[in-house]
C-alpha cells in the first residue's frame, strides 16, 4: 500500500444503551478483550462491523420502524444484533406485538447468542423461528465517526442511543468483551483522566457529549433534534506539537486535542 492509498472503511455500528440510575443517567459499556485487534483492553460501547446478512432485504418483514435507506437500515440491524450477541439485550418485539420482549422471553433466547456470533445460525432464521421483529424504532442516531485515512484498519461507524429495557439484564459475552459496567459519563471521564480505564478518543468525546444531559429522556430528545455531522479526524502539525482535529460543527466539547509527545513521534 502506497502513501497515497487508504483502506476502505468497513460499515460498523455501535449502540449506547441508556438507563437512569441512582446517580443519574448511565450507559452500558464493555471492556474489550486484550487479544482483539482493535481497541484491545479499552472501555467501549457494544458494537462491531456490519455483516453481509444485515443488508439482506429478506429481513424486512422482521423489522419495525426501520429507515428506507438500505445502508442505514443495515446499520440499525447490526446495532441491535451486536447488542444481543455482545451483552444479551435484545431490542425486539413478538411479531406484530406492541412491547419489547420480556425478561422471561429474553432468558429463553440467551443460548442463541453463541450461534449468532459464530455464524451457525443466521439472523433471518433466528427471527423467523422465534417470530420476532427487531425494534429499529427504538434507536436514535447519535454520531458518525470515520477512522482516519492513514490507519491500517478503518471503520465507518454510526453510533445509536437506545433505552435499555428495564427488565433486561446486560451481561458481557466473555469473548470479545471480558468485563462490563453501567457507568455515568462523569465517571468514565474521571477514570480516563486518572488512567484507571483506557478510553479511546472517539469514545471519550461521545461520552462527554452524552454527559451534557442529566437523563436518558433528555439525551434521546436532544439526539432526535440534532443533525449528525460526519467526523473524519485529521492531524495538524504545529510549532507546539501535533493535534488531532475534528469538525467544530459536529457539536463536541472540543474540536482539537494535542497528541502527547510519546504518541506523536
Amino acid at each position: 500500500m502506497t502513501a497515497k492509498q487508504s483502506v476502505e472503511p468497513k460499515p460498523s455500528a455501535t449502540i449506547m444503551l441508556l438507563r437512569d440510575g441512582a446517580h443519574g443517567m448511565e450507559v452500558f459499556m464493555v471492556v474489550r478483550h486484550h487479544e482483539i485487534d482493535f481497541a484491545s483492553g479499552a472501555l467501549v460501547f457494544p458494537g462491531g462491523k456490519a455483516d453481509a446478512q444485515d443488508f439482506d432485504e429478506t429481513l424486512l418483514p422482521y423489522l419495525h420502524g426501520n429507515p428506507s435507506d438500505p445502508n442505514q437500515r443495515a446499520l440499525q440491524v447490526s446495532a441491535i444484533r451486536e447488542a444481543f450477541e455482545e451483552c444479551g439485550i435484545l431490542l425486539a418485539r413478538p411479531m406484530n406485538g406492541e412491547h419489547i420482549i420480556s425478561a422471561q422471553r429474553l432468558a429463553q433466547l440467551q443460548p442463541f447468542r453463541v450461534q449468532l456470533n459464530d455464524g451457525s445460525l443466521s439472523l433471518l432464521d433466528f427471527l423467523e423461528q422465534q417470530q420476532l421483529q427487531l425494534a429499529c424504532d427504538t434507536l436514535v442516531h447519535f454520531a458518525h465517526w470515520i477512522t482516519p485515512e492513514m490507519m491500517p484498519k478503518r471503520f465507518d461507524t454510526h453510533f445509536y442511543l437506545a433505552m435499555a429495557p428495564h427488565d433486561h439484564l446486560a451481561v458481557h459475552d466473555g469473548y470479545e468483551s471480558v468485563d462490563s459496567i453501567w457507568i455515568t459519563p462523569a465517571q468514565v471521564e474521571a477514570d480516563a483522566q486518572t488512567g484507571q480505564r483506557t478510553v479511546i478518543f472517539p469514545t471519550l468525546l461521545n461520552i462527554q457529549k452524552l454527559g451534557l444531559w442529566q437523563s436518558s429522556a433528555q439525551a434521546l430528545q436532544a439526539a432526535k433534534e440534532a443533525i449528525v455531522v460526519p467526523v473524519l479526524p485529521w492531524m495538524e502539525r504545529r510549532e507546539e506539537g501535533n493535534f488531532v482535529c475534528i469538525p467544530a460543527e459536529a457539536g463536541y466539547l472540543v474540536s482539537e486535542q494535542k497528541v502527547p509527545a510519546k504518541q506523536s513521534q
